[in-house]
């Protein structure tokens, strides 16, 4: 990241009690947009993209999300089910003083920025999502596809108490570690990203609150229905190598939106934008030029 983080503003916002974590960069009159990290990351996840935003001109929010480095870590599995985590998102907008903003997610936060513009989209001006399905998608084929379902065999196992915790954290976090390392390419995340992630699980309550996630998408119910076709203009950004989720979701789901358009990245896997930063950037400030 070229921006000095020096030059990040970091503040918190409180919804319903949850005290959540956000850096803000950019100009306060900027056209917003929100970025979304996913499992096991933090608002450090979108270094590549926070600066090349701002410098177009782009007013920025990367919150960490409940649960997650030093946001709050609710105990209740109900408070990380999607309505709440779209009611995170909602808040963002709200105390930014505007009434849209593009909504940008990976992994997970793919999955929370689908569920907002597919159960409340009037706050979603455009969405961009990368490698992940939408959630009516990823569970069509979770229930339906073995090879997708023999590829979450990590959300099943997450669904255990304290073991997966303690897999986890063991050795300095060395599963952690593991996985960001073996389902990328390369490169991809450097010793000191590594040191930076060890030190965001090492909060307090900061793995269970990311397994919880999982958890709560299996045990607990939502509230809202979704919407479709989504009519907010949408780009689904996919690296074709990921080893956890099959690319075969992608087309299903950007044909549930009315203004889609997919964009395959052969070379990368499920971090494509770690990995192809550039080409990620450019696919994304393109689309919101247009």
């Amino acid at each position: 990241m070229s921006l000095l983080e020096a030059d990040l503003q970091h503040d918190t916002v409180d919804v319903d009690g949850v005290s959540l974590h956000a850096v803000r960069a950019g100009p306060i009159d900027g056209p917003l947009v929100v970025l979304l990290h996913g499992f096991p990351e933090f608002w450090y996840g979108w270094r590549g993209q926070i600066d090349p935003l701002v410098e177009a001109g782009y007013r920025v929010v990367a919150p960490d999300q409940r649960g997650y480095n030093r946001s709050d870590k609710p105990e209740r599995l109900a408070a990380y089910n999607l309505d709440r985590l779209v009611d995170d998102v909602v808040a963002l907008i709200d105390d930014a003083g505007r009434e849209q903003a593009t909504v940008v997610g990976h992994d997970w936060g793919a999955a929370v920025a689908w569920w907002l513009a597919s159960t409340r989209p009037e706050p979603v001006e455009r969405l961009v999502t990368i490698n992940v399905p939408h959630p009516v998608v990823f569970r069509r084929f979770l229930t339906r596809d073995p090879r997708q379902t023999l590829r979450s065999w990590y959300m099943f196992y997450f669904q255990l108490p304290r073991l997966p915790e303690w897999g986890f954290s063991r050795n300095d976090f060395a599963m952690g570690v593991r996985t960001l390392r073996q389902t990328s390419r390369p490169g991809a995340f450097t010793d000191a990203d590594l040191d930076r992630y060890r030190e965001a699980w090492s909060h307090p309550g900061a793995v269970k609150g990311m397994l919880d996630w999982y958890r709560a998408l299996f045990r607990t119910a939502t509230e809202r229905s979704v919407v479709l076709p989504i009519e907010r203009p949408t780009l689904l950004i996919w690296g074709a190598n990921d080893t956890a989720l099959r690319q075969a979701m992608a087309e299903p789901s950007i044909d549930l939106c009315t203004d889609g358009r997919l964009r395959i990245i052969a070379e990368a896997t499920h971090w494509v934008h770690h990995e192809e930063t550039d080409r990620v950037n450019d696919l994304l400030l393109d689309f919101l030029d247009a």
